[in-house]
């Protein structure tokens, strides 16, 4: 995603926008649009993993996990996102009867990059929190094992639990499932990763 704002819109200039897009996606925040760039192969492959075993987890039970297209909408904070991977476990609550914004994710996970690392961990953090149904927020690394997992307690407080071990299991209490690390790696290619990043980085140079 870009960071570069485009000029102020309200919410439903916005949307009416969206929605008839065919080639672009954009995030929407307090009347800016940002738009989001295409993914690299390993960061579509973190998270073509990560949604495929919650998927495989949850099969049986009452949550449901979608990725990349759903449009999440945080009325407190006039925010709209598109997370890399959205859980669900009531019914689907919508903003509209176009059923295609979702307000009441229960877990939220994003697969890191480079340029929008910061604003993952902090401004898109502050706007997540501000999401009543949300319980867990997750932060995936592409370039080593890392996965960060806040979670809300009943006093609104958010735990952060850390895990990098390869043979970690991480828990996803949200939706009361457990997913190897090495199967959100699966495939993965931290070379190409460190690769791709410090290209970024020196052309950012």
């Amino acid at each position: 995603m870009s960071l570069q704002p485009q000029a102020a819109y309200s919410f439903d200039d916005y949307l009416a926008v969206e929605r008839e897009a065919i080639d672009a996606k954009h995030e929407y925040v307090a009347g800016h649009l940002y738009a989001m760039t295409g993914a690299s192969y390993n960061h579509n492959l973190i998270t073509l993993n990560l949604a495929s075993e919650l998927r495989a987890a949850l099969k049986s039970g009452p949550s449901t996990v979608l990725s990349n297209d759903m449009r999440i909408r945080v009325d407190a904070a006039d925010a709209s996102t598109y997370p890399d991977v959205v859980a669900l476990c009531d019914e689907p609550a919508f903003h509209d009867e176009r059923s295609d914004v979702l307000t009441n994710p229960i877990l939220l996970i994003e697969v890191l990059s480079p340029s929008t690392e910061g604003y993952d961990r902090g401004g898109k953090f502050a706007i997540y929190r501000a999401l009543p149904s949300l319980r867990q927020y997750v932060l995936v690394a592409q370039d080593r094992y890392s996965v960060d997992v806040f979670t809300r307690r009943d006093d609104d407080r958010w735990v952060l639990t850390a895990y990098s071990d390869p043979d970690d299991l991480i828990r996803f209490d949200a939706i009361e499932c457990v997913v190897p690390m090495a199967e959100i790696y699966a495939r993965v290619q931290f070379d190409r990763v460190r690769f791709e990043l410090e290209e970024t980085r020196g052309h950012a140079g």
